[in-house]
């Protein structure tokens, strides 16, 4: 079993981290950006998250009609767009996948947001659009740790081939291997065989629906392992025998979304390596002086996930 190793930014408290991760810290992954604070998914969301210390940035892909990685939660348009005087009828509603790019860039994503949470408006955010991958990594190169998933991948053929197409063109697929720059993670099994095969030198993640327990996800971790070097499960999923059973075979535990600083300290306590949170400076808070400098978490991070296969 894994060794319990002293968490001291928790004020002496230990949790089960994996073997060879006591070095590592705790990954604090920036939930759509900081979208507790901005608009999800929007270049002002990313900006913020990278600025409140997040390790990693996430981005949800979802594939335009024309082939066009954009980044976007929700596979249709209608909860975060709205049209502008560029927009036709029918532009910002509806799936993605039935819209080219061109006319979802029509769409205004960041005045939903003020509406819905009026404490955290700004009028910067109206008028934000939604980005494409190839312009969030146009944007920050090598600048920032990416946590990328391919949402409903079945209803979007090829959208794993061109990933990996913008990650070789960005420079991007060695680091992702050597210093996990870029982990890729999904609900969807053969979405990350596929990847393995296409490169198995990549770090994958192997999410769980909040559908599921820590007594469904156990069972299925041998699989898991085959292809990923980490699992997210949603917070309420986790549990100690859950973080053993991850750790005992290498596994990397990331749940989401922790947004409340309690739940943040019993995750942490339980032993998991890192978590999602739409609010970036609340865990980093958390974390104190043992939160990761800079881009170094994800190197840490690498470094003890290897340790532990070796061991």
């Amino acid at each position: 079993m894994p060794r319990r190793a002293p968490l001291r930014g928790l004020g002496g408290r230990s949790g089960a981290r994996r073997e060879g991760a006591e070095d590592a810290p705790v990954l604090n992954i920036g939930h759509r950006g900081a979208s507790g604070y901005a608009p999800e998914h929007t270049i002002a969301a990313y900006d913020l998250a990278k600025k409140m210390g997040a390790d990693y940035v996430e981005q949800d892909l979802q594939l335009t009609r024309d082939g066009v990685l954009v980044s976007l939660h929700d596979e249709t348009l209608d909860r975060t767009a709205r049209p502008t005087a560029e927009s036709a009828p029918g532009d910002c509603t509806g799936p993605v996948r039935e819209k080219t790019l061109a006319q979802i860039k029509t769409c205004d994503v960041g005045s939903w947001f003020n509406e819905a949470y009026p404490q955290y408006a700004s009028e910067e955010y109206v008028g934000l659009r939604i980005p494409t991958l190839e312009e969030v990594f146009g944007r920050y190169r090598k600048s920032v740790n990416y946590y990328i998933e391919t949402k409903s991948p079945e209803a979007a053929p090829g959208v794993e081939e061109e990933l990996l197409r913008l990650m070789d063109e960005y420079g991007l697929t060695r680091p992702a291997a050597e210093k996990w720059q870029v982990l890729i993670q999904s609900f969807s099994p053969a979405s990350l065989q596929k990847i393995h095969a296409l490169d198995p030198s990549l770090p994958l993640i192997q999410l769980y629906a909040g559908a599921e327990t820590s007594q469904t996800i156990q069972p299925r971790l041998d699989l898991a392992a085959t292809y990923a070097v980490g699992i997210g499960p949603s917070k309420n999923d986790v549990d100690r025998p859950l973080v053993e059973a991850a750790h005992a075979r290498c596994l990397d535990l990331h749940p989401y979304t922790v947004n409340e600083t309690a739940e943040m300290e019993g995750l942490i306590n339980l032993g998991v390596d890192g978590m999602f949170t739409n609010f970036p400076d609340r865990l980093e808070a958390v974390l104190g002086k043992d939160a990761a400098a800079g881009k170094t978490g994800a190197s840490l991070a690498s470094r003890a996930n290897a340790a532990c296969r070796e061991s």
